[in-house]
């Protein structure tokens, strides 16, 4: 379950629309993911003290389930742009943790092979 969060920007079914678009797309890889909850917040900071342009955060929480406790933030100076990096490396940080689990698994199989053989 996918969960879209607003926090200084305003509430947008566009960007609510671009967020479960491209985070189903990890599900859809990931199967895994279904039973966990997919917190997404979308940000924007903007100093009134300093002149200069928006930025845009995108923050993934991953709640329960195989992946539980992955986090990862994204910063640009588009929403999409944002929400782009943070899928792509979200991508990247997921393959990869499932490489470590396999290669824990291995490793423990090897050793319990080597104490019975």
């Amino acid at each position: 379950m996918i969960k879209v969060n607003f926090k200084n920007l305003e509430k947008s079914s566009l960007a609510v629309e671009a967020a479960e678009e491209r985070l189903g797309e990890l599900v859809e890889r990931f199967p895994v993911l279904n039973g966990s909850e997919l917190q997404v917040t979308l940000t924007m900071e903007n100093s009134p003290r300093q002149a200069g342009p928006d930025l845009f955060g995108v923050k993934v929480r991953i709640q329960g389930g195989r992946y539980h406790g992955v986090i990862l933030e994204k910063k640009a100076s588009s929403l999409y742009v944002a929400l782009a990096d943070v899928s792509d490396h979200l991508l990247e940080r997921l393959n990869r943790f499932g490489d470590k689990t396999r290669v824990k698994n291995r490793a423990q199989e090897r050793r319990l092979a080597n104490r019975v053989g």
